[in-house]
């Protein structure tokens, strides 16, 4: 395996990617977009150590920054507007390397900047999202309502210390009642295409899309709560997740970026693993 950074443009700008090359590489290469305030590197250097794991594995991977993060020039975007920086990432992976198709691994907004890109582009072989990001105002009361507050309101300790006044009764409640109204406030009505909400992009995405999906959530996290409670409670996402070529995986107790080693290792292993599986049904072919 070999790592080299090199310069790629995206537009008459300059982006930073690293390629790690595999020594024998398959013909399925992998693309990791970065999500949030991050550059190529990830929290706790996740995406090197992944890159380095799949390039281990026999399967090439590039990692990049975004225009105007990391080393990348340009001005910071947000990832509803990144596909054109995703499109030119391709193109630069798949001019370096010999390949059938990409996957395209995100996680939080990098999942969600995936699934509104992915099936616009016939490269793309498959994805792995972690932790999608679907937030939006009345999912994060659902979901404060339903782990937080039915707790605290089911919690006799909580009861006596109400009746102690040693909790504050208008801030308990007004909270309470600021995210019932959240809960059950209507969204407001989709207009045309390009002003659609972004999770109804991610949705629309993800229907058109007919590639495998490797789901991975994890277990202590209120971005993927909110995702679990929007796959839950609406039809059109509960029948995406339900599809035959969607592996779906809980990773127990792991926060939002998989801080510890033991919980990036999963996603090592269960990325690996997918990856392999869907390389063998692509053929297998080796360069």
């Amino acid at each position: 395996m070999t790592e080299s950074a090199f310069v790629f443009a995206i537009d008459d700008e300059q982006a930073i990617g690293i390629l790690h090359a595999a020594a024998q590489p398959a013909r399925l290469g992998v693309l990791v977009v970065v999500g949030g305030p991050q550059y190529r590197a990830g929290s706790h250097r996740q995406f090197l150590l992944l890159a380095r794991a799949v390039a281990a594995r026999g399967i090439s991977t590039l990692r990049f920054d975004y225009r105007g993060m990391g080393d990348s020039e340009g001005a910071a975007r947000d990832f509803e507007a990144v596909s054109v920086d995703i499109r030119a990432a391709m193109d630069a992976l798949c001019a370096r390397c010999a390949l059938d198709g990409v996957v395209i691994w995100g996680l939080c907004d990098a999942a969600s900047a995936a699934l509104i890109y992915a099936h616009t582009d016939p490269r793309v072989a498959g994805l792995v999202l972690l932790n999608p990001w679907v937030h939006s105002q009345a999912s994060e009361a659902k979901v404060r309502l339903k782990s937080y507050y039915l707790g605290r309101l089911r919690s006799r300790e909580f009861w006596r210390k109400l009746l102690r006044f040693d909790v504050d009764w208008s801030d308990t409640f007004g909270s309470l009642a600021r995210y019932v109204r959240d809960a059950v406030a209507r969204p407001a009505p989709p207009g045309d295409d390009s002003a659609l909400h972004f999770i109804e992009r991610m949705r629309r995405g993800w229907s058109a899309l007919r590639k495998p999906v490797l789901l991975l959530l994890s277990g202590d996290d209120l971005t993927a709560a909110e995702f679990r409670q929007l796959a839950g409670t609406d039809p059109a996402w509960r029948s995406l997740l339900e599809r035959e070529d969607v592996t779906r995986i809980t990773i127990e107790a792991a926060n939002h970026t998989f801080a510890r080693a033991e919980w990036r290792a999963a996603v090592e292993q269960y990325t690996c693993d997918w990856l392999d599986e869907l390389h063998q049904r692509l053929g297998g072919r080796q360069s």
